[in-house]
């Protein structure tokens, strides 16, 4: 009997099968299972915001002329990304430090996890000591005033522990990969030709223990178990008119670069990357001259862009200079007066897409929060930066910023690598990638009215559609 019972239960489990594979045929035969990508829209007027949509992949038919067609050609490869982010403010560490315990976990969780309702940043920006999205104005060595300490005997990172460094605690606990860039707004005021936080010049006989300030704040970060990725020498170093800031032209970066804080570094073991600039596209000669001197070319490993005056087409320039030298994009800010739909299109455009286009490996917006009424910040600092996230008491709202930088960091992780892609009309913008697990992914952006779009990939293609002002991020 138990025979029988046996061959007749695998009679039935063979009869399953059978009908299931059957059905399988049925079901592939009738294109339910063709191979599909994702497309993820965000629209001008708000209406859609990740929205997902499948589309089908299918061989490639005959053209139609009358739509626009993108070639996404994966045998041109470029740079490799090495994050998106935002500046993480002493201003916005506060504002998120005072959330509920619950809330401020989810925040960090939201900003820095990689799961689908995340949005994976993987790179940010700190200042170092204050920048002007702080409540006040510091340094790592304050002292009395007239007085100096040029052997940093009182360098400390106490105001930072306050706020700062438990919430990069925080954030390292979720991405333990995530990567972070410093930058001075201004060093100690009395190693400053005018002594004061605002302007000023960095005075020669300091050079030498600015560049241990550098030194002592990667050592000391270092013991809190955070490790510095990179460092700018200067944010913004040709305007004086933020508070805090200093003045420092390209003469004098060069100067300290190549007889200061290189060899420092290299004195200490410090594999910290260097970067230049960090200021606007209109003077691509700044970095350029500084790279053109090969001991100073020898420390430095990027040059860093906002791009509040001049075009993203001169991060190319620098490239097509010095090669070897990558590109990043570091700072753009959204103010209380722009409108979603607008900021949204052009930082898509020209922050996004066009840095990307033009060699940058990293884009960072500014800033990660501030609260209703766009503070904290210094006196004399920016009254009108609109952080991603708007924190007012323990109440979380998203603004254009976090819609502008998800888009792509959402879907395209460090290690993508650029790809050509090449579109038929002038209203359809796009940057094409290559993952590191062998996916693809496309960012469109229609700046016209709704649309068809073909992408051809080699011998498939993808027919969808884009809503008129509208981002779509397409993954396959």
């Amino acid at each position: 009997m138990k025979s029988n019972s046996s061959n007749h239960y695998i009679t039935r489990l063979s009869n399953k099968n059978f009908t299931f594979i059957i059905l399988l045929l049925v079901i592939s035969s009738c294109g339910i299972l063709k191979a599909q990508g994702v497309q993820y829209i965000t629209t001008a007027n708000g209406s859609d915001k990740f929205t997902a949509k499948n589309i089908k992949i299918n061989a490639v038919s005959k053209t139609d002329t009358g739509i626009a067609t993108i070639q996404f050609n994966a045998n041109k490869r470029f740079q490799k990304m090495e994050g998106f982010g935002y500046a993480l403010t002493g201003g916005s560490a506060a504002l998120i430090d005072q959330l509920s315990a619950t809330k401020k976990k989810a925040i960090l969780q939201e900003v820095f996890g990689n799961g689908p309702a995340n949005l994976g940043v993987s790179y940010i920006r700190l200042s170092m000591g204050a920048s002007d999205l702080d409540a006040n104005v510091f340094s790592y060595c304050d002292v009395p005033k007239g007085e100096t300490d040029s052997l940093l005997k009182h360098f400390n990172l106490s105001e930072d522990t306050l706020h700062l460094i438990p919430i990069l605690k925080k954030a390292l606990a979720i991405r333990p990969s995530l990567k972070i860039m410093a930058s001075p707004w201004s060093p100690p005021v009395w190693m400053k030709s005018n002594g004061l936080s605002m302007g000023g010049h960095l005075l020669k006989k300091y050079y030498a223990s600015y560049a241990n300030y550098f030194v002592k704040y990667i050592q000391a970060m270092r013991k809190q178990g955070i490790a510095i990725t990179s460092v700018t020498m200067q944010n913004e170093p040709e305007h004086g008119g933020n508070n805090p800031s200093l003045l420092m032209d390209a003469i004098e970066q060069k100067d300290f670069l190549k007889n200061y804080l290189g060899p420092q570094f290299k004195k200490a073991n410090i594999k910290t990357e260097i970067v230049l600039f960090d200021h606007n596209a209109d003077h691509p000669n700044y970095p350029i001259s500084i790279l053109n001197d090969s001991l100073a070319k020898s420390y430095a490993a990027a040059t860093a862009f906002h791009l509040y005056l001049g075009n993203e087409s001169a991060l190319s320039k620098v490239h097509d200079a010095h090669p070897d030298k990558k590109i990043y994009f570091t700072e753009q800010w959204t103010g209380a007066k722009g409108d979603f739909g607008g900021d949204l299109m052009w930082h898509l455009e020209h922050i996004v897409m066009g840095t990307i286009n033009n060699w940058s490996s990293l884009v960072l917006e500014w800033n990660l929060a501030a609260n209703a009424k766009l503070e904290p910040h210094t006196p004399g600092g920016c009254t009108e930066c609109r952080g991603a996230f708007t924190i007012q008491g323990d109440s979380v709202s998203r603004n254009v910023s976090y819609y502008i930088i998800g888009q792509a960091s959402k879907y395209i992780p460090v290690g993508a690598q650029r790809v050509a892609t090449t579109s038929s009309a002038n209203s359809i913008k796009s940057t094409g990638f290559i993952l590191p697990n062998g996916k693809k992914v496309i960012l469109v952006l229609n700046t016209s009215a709704a649309q068809k779009v073909n992408l051809v990939i080699g011998d498939k293609e993808m027919n969808f559609d884009m809503p008129a002002a509208s981002a779509s991020t397409l993954v396959w």
